[in-house]
Order: C-alpha cells, then sequence, then structure tokens
C-alpha cells in the first residue's frame, strides 16, 4: 500500500550508513563527518577497525545480523536484515511495517569499495588468487543501495570519494533525488565494469561467443573525424605514453598514433628507425646507424606529405634530431625517451605533442564497427622474418635484397590495402596506398618516389596480396625493381613466376597475406 501524503521533496538527510571498503584512502575524512553529523555507522572486518581506531563508535553488522562473518570472510553483509534496511521502500507503509516487525534498522548511505580484480589479474597473481578477489557481498551491496536510489546513497567507489564527502560537507548530509540518481549511475557503471572484466577473465579464449567491452576511463574530444561529428576516447591513455608537452589530442591524432606506435612496435630493438605518419600510412620510414640520420632519410622520402605529420622512433631523440624536427610543421613526436636538449628545443613550439611511448603489451584482439554489430578478429601477429621464405625464382635475392625485403614487408603490413611498397637501402622510396587496383598502387608508388628524385634501380617492392597476374612484377620490372616479397597463393602464381625468371628477377613468397581495410 502506497502513502498517499502531499507531495513532499525528495530530499533526504542521511542517518545512517553502513561501510564496507577495500581501499581505505580518503575514507577518513568522509567518516569523521558522518560521526560529526550524528550519522549511525555499521560496519565489517578491516573497515570496522579502521573507523574503530579513528575513535568513532561503529556497530558491528554482526550485531545487527545475530550471525557471524563466516567461510573466512566470504560472507559479512549477505542478510535480510542487512539488505531490508537498504532495499525497503520509505514511502511504502509495508515496508516500513517490515522494518519494525523484523526489527531492520533502515540504512541511507552505503559506501562500498570492490576487492581490485583487475589489479589482481593484471599483477600475475595465481588463479586460486584471482578468484578470491571476485567481489560477491560488495557488488550486491551497490546493486541494492543503486536501485533504491529513491531512498538510499550509494557511493560505490574510492574514484567518488571526494566527490561525496564535497555533497557531505556543502549540503550537511542532505541528498536530493538527483544527487542519488547521479551516485546511482556510477555505481551500476562499476558493477557492469566488474562483472564485464570477471567474464572476460574466464573467457580467455572466447570459447563463449560474447563480446563485453567497458572502460571507465572517458574523454570527451574537441571533435570526432571532422569538426561537426562529436568525439570522445574510452581507455587508459598514460598507462600508454607519458605526455610531455602540447595541446590535447584529437580524434585524428589518436587514429595516427595508434598506427604510428603498431608499425614502429615491428621494429623494436633494432638499429635507429625512424617513421612519418600521415593519415594512418608510412609516407617516410628509414633505418640507419644513428636516429639523426634515419630521420633525415625518412623524411626525404616525401617532404611534402610530411607537413603535419606523426613523427616516431625507435630509440631516444638527441639534439641533433630535434633541431631538424624543429623546422618542420608535425603534430605529434613519439619516442622512447627525449634528451634533455632535445626536449627543450622541442618545447618551443607550444603545440607540438610530445610523447613518451611506455613499455606497452597491445591487444590480442581488434574491434571495430560493422553494420549493426562489431567486427572482432585476432591482431596481425605475424610479422615476416628470412625463416617464412619461400624462393621461387631461378634468380636469388642477395642478402642486402633480403633485409629489403623483410623491411619492406613490415612496413606493407602496416599499409592500408591494397598497397605496394618500394624500399632500398632500408629506406621507403615511396608507397601505393589504399587503391582498389594493386596495378594502380604500384604505379602510384613508382609515380611518387620518382617526383622525389629516387633511383628505383636495385629497389625492392613488397604487396600485400597475391598478384593474379603478372602485370605488376612486368611493371616493377621495367622501373629497375630487382626482387619482390609477395604472399603468393594466386592459383596463376607461376605466371608471375615465370616472368621473374624470363627477366632475372628475384621473388620470395611468405604464404602470409597482410590486408589492412
Amino acid at each position: 500500500m502506497q502513502r498517499n501524503n502531499t507531495p513532499m521533496s525528495n530530499n533526504k538527510t542521511i542517518k545512517s550508513a553502513l561501510i564496507s571498503v577495500f581501499s581505505k584512502d580518503g575514507l577518513e575524512p568522509i567518516v569523521k563527518q558522518l560521526d560529526a553529523q550524528q550519522v549511525t555507522i555499521y560496519s565489517t572486518g578491516g573497515t570496522e577497525k579502521f573507523i574503530k581506531d579513528l575513535g568513532i563508535n561503529v556497530i558491528p553488522v554482526e550485531d545487527v545480523t545475530s550471525y557471524p562473518s563466516i567461510l573466512g570472510g566470504r560472507v559479512k553483509t549477505l542478510h535480510p536484515k542487512v539488505f531490508g534496511g537498504i532495499l525497503n521502500r520509505q514511502n511504502n507503509d509495508s515496508d516500513v511495517a517490515e522494518l519494525v516487525d523484523f526489527d531492520i534498522p533502515q540504512i541511507d548511505l552505503v559506501i562500498v569499495d570492490l576487492y581490485p580484480f583487475e589489479k589482481t589479474v593484471a599483477s600475475g597473481a595465481s588463479h586460486q588468487d584471482i578468484i578470491e578477489k571476485i567481489d560477491i557481498g560488495g557488488i550486491s551491496l551497490i546493486r541494492a543501495a543503486a536501485k533504491n536510489y529513491a531512498d538510499v546513497v550509494c557511493v560505490s567507489s574510492v574514484d567518488d570519494y571526494a566527490e561525496f564527502l564535497e555533497l557531505l560537507t556543502s549540503k550537511n548530509g542532505e541528498t536530493s533525488e538527483e544527487d542519488r540518481k547521479q551516485f546511482a549511475a556510477k555505481s551500476f557503471n562499476v558493477s557492469s565494469h566488474y562483472d564485464s572484466a570477471i567474464f572476460n577473465y574466464f573467457n580467455t579464449d572466447h570459447d563463449i561467443a560474447a563480446l563485453k567491452i567497458s572502460e571507465t576511463n572517458g574523454k570527451v574530444l574537441r571533435y570526432g573525424e571532422n569538426p561537426h561529428q562529436r568525439g570522445f576516447f574510452f581507455g587508459n591513455f598514460d598507462d600508454l605514453f607519458t605526455k610531455l608537452h602540447g595541446k590535447e589530442l584529437s580524434y585524428n591524432n589518436l587514429l595516427d598514433v595508434d598506427a604510428a606506435i603498431n608499425l614502429m612496435n615491428e621494429f623494436k630493438g633494432e638499429a635507429p628507425t625512424f617513421a612519418i605518419l600521415k593519415h594512418n600510412n608510412a609516407c617516410g620510414f628509414a633505418q640507419r646507424d644513428n636516429i639523426h640520420d634515419a630521420y633525415t632519410d625518412a623524411l626525404a622520402g616525401d617532404p611534402v606529405s610530411a607537413f603535419g605529420g606523426i613523427l616516431i622512433a625507435n630509440t631516444e631523440i638527441d639534439k641533433a634530431t630535434a633541431e631538424k624536427i624543429h623546422t618542420l610543421f608535425c603534430e605529434v613526436v613519439i619516442a622512447p625517451s627525449f634528451s634533455n636538449d632535445a626536449l627543450e628545443i622541442l618545447k618551443g613550439k607550444k603545440n607540438r605533442i610530445l610523447l613518451i611511448l611506455n613499455d606497452i603489451e597491445f591487444s590480442k584482439t581488434t574491434v571495430r564497427t560493422c553494420l549493426n554489430g562489431v567486427l572482432v578478429q585476432d591482431r596481425d601477429h605475424k610479422t615476416d622474418r628470412v625463416s617464412d621464405l619461400n624462393f621461387v625464382t631461378n634468380t636469388q635475392p642477395t642478402s642486402n635484397e633480403i633485409e629489403d625485403l623483410i623491411f619492406a614487408s613490415k612496413i606493407c603490413k602496416h599499409t592500408k590495402s591494397n598497397t605496394i611498397v618500394l624500399v632500398k637501402n632500408k629506406q621507403l622510396c615511396a608507397s601505393g596506398t589504399g587503391q582498389t587496383s594493386r596495378v594502380d598502387a604500384l604505379n602510384q608508388a613508382i609515380h611518387k618516389a620518382k617526383s622525389f628524385d629516387f633511383a628505383l634501380q636495385g629497389a625492392v617492392m613488397a604487396s600485400d596480396a597475391f598478384f593474379p597476374f603478372p602485370d605488376c612484377v612486368e611493371i616493377a620490372n621495367k622501373a629497375g625493381i630487382s626482387a619482390v616479397i609477395q604472399p603468393g597463393g594466386s592459383i596463376k602464381d607461376q605466371l608471375s613466376i615465370d616472368y621473374c625468371n624470363e627477366n632475372n628477377v628475384a621473388m620470395v613468397m611468405t604464404g602470409t597475406r597482410h590486408f589492412k581495410h
């Protein structure tokens, strides 16, 4: 039966609180403020001890339930006298009467901080330790209190302690329904994320065809791909990078940075290597004995496209390199480190973004929207190596050509399909990117290389997919290219092999296609 009282304010004053948290950081001022406002506090275990040690009166939950904590602490708050106090509807006469009949205390505030399940998984803990960090009582308290936001405030994470303390002090313990609803939304965000993390741990091998993606770190971007589109980034950017300088990264910056670090990861631990990217594709790339020469030759690959590009190095950027970079307008510069002198030089442009790439582990899957759903696939973790090469022509590539072929293949893997990549002496001469025809991609690459005065005699060619006809190897040969790397797999592979044999072109096949759409 509902009460038929005249509509009243939905504001509620906190008179009782249940506190059961893992992290005590920031809890002390909340507890002291509650005590100052004469709020009755209930608690359990370590939280109860923490409050007692502050000299503040606290009622053990066991005194309410008349039942001890059991099973090594696995069951403490799971009791009708606890959940009845949280879930009762204060405008419902029957609920209020049952509280009286069963001697159940009303609970106006629930503060919970869950066991750190994700941190435990990330720490490399044993399976049993991970299982023990699956919170049961806490997650149940959160769901109950958030469901009954009409009467109860739910603070569900240590991250919300400061915001709640401000509310508590500014309103002297009074909350509006809007306040409680906002905290309820935060609570369901916490609980849904927690459950997703647990499911993903159990479904590591994707035996269950279900997708649970939950990111609690969200950021509003200036706009999306274009100014008329809204844009957001969900993820912990600071886990990947240390930002040293510059403006906020845009939607397009983030896409380019993602492409840059995935490409450079192919060259981790190798000789000094520098890449310049534009619209997710490398427009300049070179590997040399020092990072200054690597940058100089990467820039020479396409100094026009480099304007406004993303720059990335696989080793520290020094003063000499920074001085040269400083003459170019570029959006972002990424490196494992910067010398002090280099950093001061590059900070000379206030908007230039400088990032240190942390040692990271890349996701094992990629996800993208498609139609009314999403596509998920394994990341392309295959990198072509010398041991993968099948030497299919009479003419064999030289040792230098083999190095260039592998170098070109790595770049090709991270270039938009259809693509052809031309390399000479570990320098990107040009690439044809995102073409509907492989012949068009090759012609684009040759034209571009010649426009920047690259001599293609002795260069090598990499293709992301097989040649169904010999036209590409013929065009490449006439341009001076001496060696080719491609996956093979066409029913007409022999046509390309025959042309190469007739014209002394070396060709190797890897057996692995690297489409990138």
